[in-house]
C-alpha cells in the first residue's frame, strides 16, 4: 500500500474524517443513553416527592403545577392530595445563591405551610462542608439547626447569623444562606396554594 503524502490537503482530510467518526460515536452514545438518563431522573424526582410530602394517594406529578416568582423565576409545585383534600405539596425550588453556586432541593410542605421535610437534589457545595445541608437542617435533635415543623411564613427562617432562627453549617454560612434561600422561595411559590 503506497504511503499518503505528507500535504496540508491531506492533513486536512484525515482531521475531518477522524472527527466525523468522533462525533457520530458521540451521537450514538447519548441515543442509548438519553432514556435511561431520563428514567433515571424521573424515578429520583417521584422517589424525592414521596420522600417529603405527608401520606398521599393521587399523582402530583400528573397535577403539576408550575410558579412564576416575581424575579421571573419558575418553580415546579407537586400537590398531594389523600382523599381529594390537599394535604401539602412537594416543590421543586432552587437558588444560584450557594458557595459553587446553583442548588436544586425538593421541599415538602404540609396544608398548613410547615415543612414536612426535604430532598437535596443537586449541589456543587464544597464536600464536607455545604454538602452537610441534607443532614443538618433535618436534625430534629438540635431544634436550633433542623427546618422540620418551621413554617416559613411564621418562623424567619434565615441564618442566626442574620437575625434567623436556623444555625448555619459550620464553616458554610454562604451555604446555609443559600440552602435556606431555595426554601423561601419554594414556600413564596407554594402558599397561595396551602390557603386552601
Amino acid at each position: 500500500m503506497a504511503k499518503l503524502e505528507s500535504s496540508f490537503k491531506n492533513m486536512v482530510l484525515v482531521l475531518t474524517a477522524i472527527t466525523c467518526i468522533a462525533a457520530a460515536a458521540l451521537a450514538g452514545v447519548y441515543e442509548l443513553t438519553k432514556e435511561p438518563i431520563n428514567q433515571s431522573n424521573l424515578a429520583k424526582q417521584i422517589n424525592a416527592i414521596k420522600a417529603v410530602c405527608p401520606p398521599f394517594d393521587n399523582d402530583p406529578m400528573a397535577d403539576k403545577i408550575e410558579s412564576k416568582l416575581p424575579d421571573g423565576s419558575i418553580i415546579t409545585i407537586y400537590p398531594a392530595k389523600e382523599g381529594g383534600k390537599f394535604v401539602g405539596a412537594a416543590v421543586e425550588t432552587y437558588t444560584m445563591k450557594g458557595f459553587s453556586g446553583y442548588i436544586k432541593l425538593m421541599v415538602g410542605f404540609n396544608a398548613d405551610g410547615s415543612i414536612n421535610n426535604y430532598a437535596v437534589l443537586q449541589h456543587a457545595e464544597t464536600p464536607g462542608l455545604g454538602s452537610k445541608m441534607q443532614e443538618w437542617f433535618s436534625n430534629t435533635d438540635k431544634p436550633s439547626q433542623s427546618i422540620i415543623g418551621k413554617n416559613p411564613g411564621v418562623n424567619k427562617l434565615t441564618v442566626s447569623k442574620d437575625g434567623g432562627e436556623v444555625d448555619a453549617i459550620t464553616a458554610a454560612t454562604i451555604s446555609s444562606r443559600a440552602f435556606l434561600d431555595a426554601v423561601q422561595r419554594g414556600y413564596d411559590a407554594v402558599k397561595d396554594q396551602l390557603k386552601q
